[in-house]
């Protein structure tokens, strides 16, 4: 058996396709193919089930997945160990990304990651679930760090560390009947529709757990994948929403008012495994992310605090 045969079964197994897999290894479709079948024949038995919808685990593939992960970052180890004599830095980050990080400028600090370590190979990945399917990820392997939200029940096989936090606000269209307010309580809200973003999402489990303590329910009529594009929805009178102060836009024709007494807070965290030593990449990625929060002086930075707080 060899390292290549585990890399490409982990790839298709991650990606659930053959061609996305591909894809990542920078490979023909053919080659990834022809490397699991000889894989399957040296194990002597079927590892990934195919059909023509979907690639999934097979039972053996069940039991061999976290022992190829474990394999493999067992060699990334030893060749960090090697690349450190030498004093340089390779080997592959693997970074998982919600679906926008508005007040953080990550394309710079990737720039000077890539500038200088350019052996290094970063892969970035957004995950569908949001913040929750990140933390997994993390978890599970797939992912050596991920900058997320509210990882749910993962949390306590994760480290931590906050980057940042918003508080939340609540934005209305200006024809609003509360268009005209500063602040709103929570229990004002009960009964109006509402934009949000999907469950699994980091915002969206904010702000239905708080719903959730004050024993009140809310309709979620709309889902958005991206917090950026929530206002639209707003402006044009479709629903409310509570959203981070770090999502919103100048908008004359919509309004944002504080939350009292409900605690609404986003927390962003760089989230890494608990139970496994990060390679040496992933730490110099993870120290200029933190050198770059330190330069930053103003934590709302990347246009959030322009939308219209005061009353018209």
């Amino acid at each position: 058996m060899e390292l290549r045969h585990l890399e490409y079964f982990v790839a298709v197994a991650e990606e659930r396709s053959f061609t996305r897999a591909a894809a990542r290894l920078h490979v023909v479709q053919s080659a990834v193919s022809a490397t699991i079948k000889a894989l399957e024949r040296e194990l002597r038995t079927e590892v990934l089930r195919r059909t023509s919808r979907e690639v999934a685990l097979a039972e053996a593939g069940i039991v061999l997945l976290p022992r190829a992960r474990a394999i493999l970052d067992s060699v990334r180890e030893t060749v960090d160990a090697v690349d450190a004599v030498r004093g340089t830095v390779g080997g592959e980050v693997r970074l998982g990304l919600m679906s926008s990080v508005p007040w953080f400028d990550l394309p710079t600090v990737l720039g000077r990651m890539h500038t200088e370590h350019p052996e290094v190979r970063l892969r970035l990945s957004h995950r569908a679930g949001g913040s929750q399917e990140l933390a997994a990820a993390v978890v599970a392997g797939e992912l050596d760090l991920a900058i997320l939200s509210e990882p749910g029940s993962f949390g306590r096989k994760l480290r931590l560390t906050e980057l940042r936090s918003f508080p939340m606000r609540l934005l209305v269209p200006a024809a609003h009947p509360l268009a005209g307010r500063r602040s709103v309580r929570l229990e004002e809200l009960e009964g109006e529709t509402f934009v949000d973003l999907p469950q699994g999402y980091g915002s969206r489990a904010v702000v239905d757990r708080a719903f959730a303590a004050a024993d009140l329910t809310r309709n979620v009529s709309i889902e958005l994948g991206d917090g950026r594009v929530v206002t639209d929805y707003v402006r044009q009178g479709l629903g409310i929403a509570i959203l981070p102060e770090a999502f919103a836009r100048a908008d004359p024709t919509v309004r944002s008012l504080a939350v009292t007494g409900s605690g609404l807070t986003w927390r962003m965290s760089l989230a890494v495994p608990r139970d496994r030593e990060l390679g040496a990449a992933a730490k110099v990625l993870t120290a200029m992310v933190f050198d770059a929060l330190a330069e930053t002086s103003d934590p709302t930075a990347g246009g959030d605090s322009a939308l219209g707080r005061e009353p018209a």
